[in-house]
């Protein structure tokens, strides 16, 4: 059974810190590329950063030079530092573990951030 499973959310002031972590079990997770997104009430979910098994990075532009996406291959996990963290960071934020050519894509159940002072 494959899970992901996400923790480090939390309260925090804005211009302030949090490492996001997501530890998967029940898939190989070298090989998979693995995303953060995050999602408001009635939005659409963001992506926000990936990371291939390769461990190449992508971020998109709301997070970038905010946030870094980092993996650890031998603890099954994937972090997403967030520093400098803004009011409107605040959301639901998930991990996606995902792999193009066995056409399998996996989420967590997500973690709360909440920006505010």
């Amino acid at each position: 059974q494959v899970q992901l499973v996400e923790s480090g959310g939390g309260l925090v002031q804005p211009g302030g810190s949090l490492r996001l972590s997501c530890a998967a079990s029940g898939i190989i997770f070298s090989i998979y590329a693995m995303g953060w997104y995050r999602q408001d009430p009635g939005k659409q979910r963001e992506l926000l950063a990936s990371i291939t098994s390769g461990g190449s990075t992508n971020y998109a532009d709301s997070v970038k030079g905010r946030f870094t996406i980092s993996r650890d291959n031998a603890k099954n996990t994937v972090y997403l530092q967030m520093n400098k963290l803004k009011p409107e960071d605040t959301a639901v934020y998930y991990c996606n573990a995902a792999h193009r050519q066995l056409g399998m894509s996996y989420w967590g159940k997500g973690t709360l951030v909440t920006v505010s002072s």
